[in-house]
């Protein structure tokens, strides 16, 4: 059965795991380096946390590791059950208990985070940004009220960042927008000091627009253990202004949807899952199946790669 990783905070029990039976010899610090050296190995790892066992319990410390995929937390928890890792003492892993009354609210991850997650499974040359508009609105609220500008100290920064990330072995493009904005108390450090902070609310802004385009995309992992990606056209934008606000910005071409089960051609049908995974899943779907590191890849989605992105790490 295919696993569905999305670009979000992983709550889910089944991606947890508890580590306890840790000694008291070492600090947390240096049991922290201890378990993720361990766990990341069976995958990439949200999170690992480490706590001083309670008063009433013998001295000791415990541990909270999340994974984003729940198979390599079930892989990790068998491997380690039992085992004395890094200490002389066995440790326990158990997977986090479910509590179905408890819902929790999807949290996207910060774009530093959407761009680990895309790092491991699509490569660092596996994806791009390509910015399509960054616009100062800082300046265009000053014109729509001119007659009524307030003192300079009540003024503020704001920019707006529409781009689109490219996943160019998916034949795949999704469009972000984000907005940052921070008041202007006053400019009493000088004009450097304001052209640092203008360019810390424009890179706020693109790091908005990144999370934005990656809360579109699912990451899914077959049995096989290729990947595939399934595109979200209609997913909600979190972190934003209002949908009319940021489309009057927006200039570029948009994504060009695929009716599920449509084939480009030449595509290979073999190496296509054309249907919309999972039951929320949007009218339009473009998903498309690696071959996995050094493979080639065929199949749908929402448009061709543009020729000209930046690489993912470029400003």
């Amino acid at each position: 059965m295919a696993e569905l990783v999305s670009f979000t905070v992983p709550t889910e029990s089944d991606k947890t795991l508890l580590v306890w039976e840790l000694s008291s010899g070492p600090t947390a610090e240096a049991l922290h380096h201890s378990l993720f050296a361990v766990f990341s190995q069976f995958g990439l790892l949200y999170s690992v946390r480490v706590f001083p066992n309670a008063a009433v319990a013998r001295p000791g410390f415990y541990a909270i590791i999340k994974f984003y995929s729940a198979r390599d937390a079930h892989r990790a928890q068998k491997a380690c059950d039992q085992k004395q890792l890094f200490q002389n003492s066995p440790v326990k892993v158990r997977l986090g208990t479910k509590h179905k009354a408890v819902q929790h609210q999807a949290l996207a991850l910060n774009s530093s985070q959407c761009q680990e997650l895309a790092n491991y499974y699509f490569g660092f040359n596996g994806w791009s940004k390509r910015i399509i508009k960054l616009q100062d609105l800082s300046d265009l609220e000053e014109r729509a009220n001119e007659d009524t500008v307030p003192p300079l100290q009540k003024q503020s920064l704001k920019f707006f960042c529409a781009l689109e990330v490219v996943l160019p072995s998916y034949e795949c493009q999704s469009p972000g927008a984000g907005m940052a904005e921070e008041p202007l108390d006053n400019l009493e450090e000088g004009p450097l000091s304001f052209l640092m902070k203008r360019r810390t609310i424009q890179k706020l802004a693109i790091q908005k627009a990144v999370s934005d385009a990656f809360q579109k995309l699912l990451i899914v992992i077959l049995e096989s253990g290729k990947i595939a990606v399934e595109y979200r056209p209609c997913e909600e934008i979190p972190d934003a202004s209002t949908e009319d606000e940021l489309q009057d910005f927006i200039q570029g071409p948009a994504p060009v949807p695929h009716s599920p089960g449509s084939l480009r051609p030449g595509a290979s049908a073999g190496h296509v899952l054309a249907a919309p995974v999972g039951p929320t899943a949007c009218p339009y779907v473009a998903t498309v199946v690696a071959a996995g590191p050094g493979g080639s890849a065929s199949g749908v989605g929402p448009g061709p790669c543009p020729a000209d992105r930046r690489p993912h790490g470029a400003g």
